[in-house]
């Protein structure tokens, strides 16, 4: 006989609350709880590239950039969703909780096999929501190419590949996408 799995839903507090004391982060979505996998040697060369780039660029601007640890709220009438979106900034003056982020201007994502079709989708769906985000980006692990879909143009898609450069106009900043792949081996044997 099978037994139906039993499934518990969390309030946003009680998840809040337990992410501070938790080994593993787990992001939050309508009561439920999805633990966070690891990531590989490119996803992280990748992201700190980029957070690098970005630290350097934003020094003394009044704004903010957060990886891989810092949480995004998503708040509809509906429902609550927490993300750990793999780099955010913020500019907002009064985004100052120390966990939780929820007016980002610029939100990026580099893909995973695990992750990818949830950060095409359900994350980009939920993150199109926050009206200060005007930049969403995706950056993949495995090739040079970076995608870009900015609100001013109606979530458009942009792509930009091997040898040639992109802006994020969010924060203005111009980067070649050799730059955010340095020190990668893409495809290793």
């Amino acid at each position: 006989m099978n037994a139906a799995a039993e499934q518990f839903t969390f309030s946003a507090e009680d998840y809040l609350q337990g992410e501070l004391h938790s080994e593993i982060k787990h992001e939050y979505v309508e009561g439920n709880l999805y633990a966070m996998a690891g990531a590989s040697e490119a996803h992280n060369l990748v992201s700190g590239n980029l957070f690098a780039l970005l630290h350097a660029h934003l020094r003394g601007t009044g704004c903010r950039v957060f990886m891989a640890d810092m949480k995004t709220l998503i708040q509809t009438l509906k429902n609550q969703r927490f993300y750990y979106p793999d780099i955010q900034v913020t500019c907002a003056e009064n985004d100052k909780d120390q966990y939780v982020k929820n007016q980002p201007k610029l939100i990026i994502e580099v893909l995973s096999p695990a992750t990818e079709r949830k950060d095409r989708a359900e994350k980009f769906y939920a993150y199109r929501t926050l009206e200060s985000l005007e930049e969403y980006v995706l950056i993949a692990q495995d090739v040079q190419r970076v995608e870009i879909y900015r609100r001013r143009t109606g979530w458009d898609l942009e792509i930009y590949g091997e040898n040639e450069a992109c802006h994020l106009e969010s924060v203005d900043l111009h980067i070649s996408v050799a730059e955010l792949y340095a020190q990668v081996v893409l495809n290793p044997a």
